[in-house]
């Protein structure tokens, strides 16, 4: 499947998305509860000049994980180096990570569900006791080695927490979930973004990019760079709501953030399927898409939007999602349609 404009994984054209990013907690807009721990637990840090306890940072893509890590690290002044789970295949490559750190430096692993378990258990003591627990060589000749570290903070972030293993999540000191972003927030970082790229922007321009962001930042700096485009071609003074809406429409992304693929999964529902429930197996089928692809990409945004249910028989279409669509939601017998909640019977049960 092609990248989606909507998607909040990380895409080849987000890199110049870079330098809309904060750079200091205070640029830093929404997650304000989290926010304001962690400068809570960076002033302690640098009060005592030691190093700051791990970081576990977890939620959707999209949110700001990895810029949060990057600003822990400026401001708690120490250098900052970053890799990913899959990227750490052997204990030796952690190893080298590790031994490279200066006093009270960040690591940052991303995607830490997906580290080895063989790298996780060396990973233990590195954590708690600053210390690397090795195997040198095979067979008889096998020896251990204890190697000292400079205290450092590991920051980790997942977007499936419930993935990694309970002694790793337990070693971390601090616990941050990221949420979904309010439209009033996401509308501050679209105004802020078209500051930084000298975008002449009204206020309802950057409410109708906010609207359609799916409640995710990188979304809305990806939109945000589209509607610039066109407005550069168009030589348009300002973007207002109109010009916005007629960008974003043209780009198949309606109000409310859904694009031409969610649209289609949504009729293939009500049209093909009376409305559900229908199993996910014959939604691929009909979709040509790989069910894991629907139930992390597709649905997940329908169901928080309220378009969507899930139900041990399958799919069911929500009277939003009629609504939305512009269609007529088909009428069902209120006892036939409690059916669709009820429980899966367990074997034995009569």
């Amino acid at each position: 499947m092609t990248d989606r404009l909507i998607s909040a994984g990380e895409q080849g054209d987000d890199a110049p998305d870079q330098h809309l990013r904060p750079q200091k907690l205070s640029e830093f807009i929404g997650q304000g509860r989290e926010r304001e721990r962690l400068k809570v637990y960076i002033e302690a840090a640098k009060a005592r000049g030691d190093a700051m306890d791990h970081v576990l940072l977890y939620g959707p893509p999209g949110l700001g994980k990895t810029t949060l890590a990057q600003i822990v690290a400026r401001e708690l002044g120490v250098n900052f180096r970053a890799t990913s789970g899959p990227v750490i295949a052997r204990a030796g490559d952690l190893a080298a990570l590790l031994t490279n750190l200066q006093p009270r430096d960040v690591l940052f692993i991303d995607e830490i569900h997906r580290l080895n378990p063989a790298v996780e258990e060396v990973l233990y003591p590195a954590m708690e006791d600053f210390q690397l627990d090795l195997i040198i060589g095979e067979g008889p000749a096998a020896r251990s080695v204890r190697i000292d570290l400079s205290p450092f903070t590991l920051i980790a972030a997942t977007t499936r927490s419930g993935m990694i293993a309970k002694p790793l999540h337990d070693r971390f000191g601090i616990k941050s979930a990221l949420e979904f972003y309010g439209v009033e927030d996401l509308t501050e970082i679209v105004r802020r973004g078209a500051r930084v790229l000298n975008l002449p922007m009204t206020a309802d321009g950057a409410v109708e990019v906010a609207r359609r962001a799916r409640g995710t930042p990188r979304v809305a700096g990806r939109l945000l760079r589209r509607v610039r485009d066109y407005a550069e071609v168009r030589r348009a003074e300002t973007v207002n709501a109109r010009f916005a809406d007629e960008v974003l429409q043209s780009l198949e992304v309606d109000g409310a953030g859904l694009d031409a693929l969610d649209r289609r999964y949504m009729r293939l529902i009500a049209e093909a399927f009376t409305g559900g429930p229908v199993g996910i197996e014959t939604l691929a089928a009909a979709l040509a898409e790989a069910r894991d692809n629907i139930e992390e990409t597709i649905e997940p945004y329908l169901i928080q939007q309220g378009f969507l249910q899930r139900t041990p028989r399958g799919r069911v279409l929500t009277l939003n999602a009629y609504g939305h669509l512009g269609l007529t939601a088909p009428r069902r017998d209120p006892a036939q349609a409690a059916l669709f909640d009820m429980p899966r019977r367990e074997d034995g049960d009569v």
